[in-house]
């Protein structure tokens, strides 16, 4: 039996699909190949809740992580088999080793956002504060009916309705229900639902518009600030804006995009994960060969499994990219909604670039831990349980508090939403630019949020684009397939 890194066939109706920190990954193969979890179920078996309970129980026995931090949880008193994963993961989760990153979703919903690239929806991410009860726009992708309409990167959302005749504000759902009543009102994430929508975009206008859903592209480079060459000053600056590593296609747009790197000579860098939840592994691994210019054979990265399985551990070479650069100094950009194989790739650069590496903005989420996917391809269910962290060629992979704790420079900034991505202009970009051009900048605080001054309260300081600590993508409680990997997508 051989394995790939994204999918892992077992016996009768068991699959394995790795997903790492964020991203994906798997075992790879060893001898006979990897025993499918015990138990192992049968073709004809019930898709049941207690069915699948059993099933996810067999995954966690044999694979999680820390085994020593699942809790017993007795079946028969959950209905449903999100609240049981997160019952039985408590106790690494009060130790902030697993927040929500074990969970259940659609094999088919998954493999196609892999393999298509696509969703359905508005085509918008949105970030909120609970102080202010305010919701804004944060991003808009090409080709959407939300782009279409007028929604953009600064536009804030006023009222949300299914006609005009029952708009109901933003602030009153935050009031009523918190995120979640503004995330039911925005509807499901399905082709032709329509929803009304008021708001006013970055120059004022207030507008009021009826928007229907629909599938759209999630380009992992976006056509309008991708891939980009600043200049600052004499110097000419690469800058990569990386949406997702989840869609198999963008390591042929990274591909691309630094082979224009090369081409012009460049060699700094601002690599903008601000919003990138995470995705393939594979992917991650493709970004560091394409900044590993002289660096092939030597170690980008280490996949550790629980002691029962460390057979399975596996150590990532940089491998040939044929439009490979050698960057000098590189500034990435992070939110708290930066995670997983967005991490993965900073601490793996750690080693190579030392105090020429910066992160730029707030500090990441903390997820130095991977997934690996395991299917009742029966009942459509796939188990995503955290299987393996992930450490660089130092060996260090403990930032479960964000990377600020181990990146040699940091320099905060806020999320600019009244700017557009990719404008020099923007406070991160701005602030990665300092710190490439060596000027000085603000080290990120312990929380990884900026300061402010005079009161300033949450809606005031996201209308100026400051990312302070109540401000977060907006995800409902339970996130389909493409919000687990674009948080805040809809």
């Amino acid at each position: 039996m051989k394995f790939a890194r994204t999918a892992l066939s077992l016996v009768l109706a068991v699959q394995l699909v790795a997903c790492g920190g964020g991203g994906s990954s798997s075992p790879p193969a060893t001898g006979g190949g990897t025993p499918a979890p015990s138990p192992t179920p049968s073709p004809s078996s019930s898709c049941g809740v207690r069915a699948q309970q059993d099933f996810a129980d067999g995954v966690l026995n044999e694979w999680y992580l820390f085994p020593d931090l699942l809790a017993a949880a007795n079946p028969a008193s959950f209905n449903n088999l999100e609240d049981y994963l997160d019952a039985r993961v408590a106790p690494a989760r009060a130790q902030n080793r697993d927040r929500f990153f074990t969970f259940a979703t659609s094999i088919a919903e998954e493999n196609a956002l892999i393999n298509s690239g696509s969703s359905a929806g508005f085509g918008i991410r949105l970030s909120y504060d609970t102080v202010g009860r305010r919701l804004f726009v944060v991003e808009a992708y090409e080709g959407t009916s939300g782009l279409a309409a007028g929604l953009d990167r600064g536009s804030e959302i006023t009222a949300i309705g299914t006609t005009s005749a029952n708009l109901q504000t933003v602030s009153s759902l935050f009031a009523s229900g918190g995120s979640q009543a503004v995330a039911n009102a925005l509807g499901p994430s399905d082709p032709g639902v329509t929803r009304v929508l008021r708001f006013v975009q970055p120059g004022g206008a207030i507008v009021e518009q009826s928007i229907t859903k629909a599938t759209f592209a999630l380009d992992p480079l976006s056509d309008r600030y991708g891939a980009l060459i600043l200049n600052d000053g004499s110097q000419r600056v690469g800058y990569i804006n990386l949406r997702t590593f989840i869609v198999s296609d963008a390591a042929n747009q990274l591909r691309a995009a630094y082979g224009q790197f090369a081409a012009q000579g460049i060699t700094q860098l601002i690599i903008d994960l601000r919003y990138n939840g995470g995705g393939l592994v594979s992917v991650a691994d493709t970004l560091g060969d394409l900044m590993g210019a002289g660096r092939v054979g030597q170690v980008w990265s280490r996949e550790v499994l629980r002691q029962s399985k460390s057979a399975e551990n596996t150590t990532r070479l940089f491998r040939t990219e044929p439009n490979a650069i050698a960057p000098t100094r590189i500034a990435v950009i992070t939110t708290s909604a930066s995670a997983s194989a967005s991490e993965l790739v900073t601490n793996s650069l750690i080693p190579y670039l030392g105090n020429n590496l910066a992160l730029v903005g707030a500090n990441s989420f903390g997820k130095p831990v991977g997934q690996f996917g395991f299917d009742l391809a029966a009942c459509d269910l796939r188990v995503r349980a955290v299987t393996f962290q992930t450490v660089n060629a130092s060996g260090q992979g403990e930032y479960y508090t964000g990377l600020a704790s181990v990146v040699p420079n940091t320099c905060r900034a806020g999320d600019d939403i009244a700017r557009p991505l990719g404008d020099p202009r923007e406070a991160s970009i701005a602030a990665a630019l300092d710190f490439l051009a060596g000027r000085a900048c603000t080290p990120i605080t312990a929380s990884g949020t900026v300061e402010t001054a005079g009161g300033m309260d949450q809606g005031q300081a996201a209308r100026q684009g400051i990312d302070l600590p109540d401000r977060q993508l907006l995800q409902p409680r339970r996130p389909n397939a493409a919000q687990h990997e674009l948080p805040g997508l809809y």
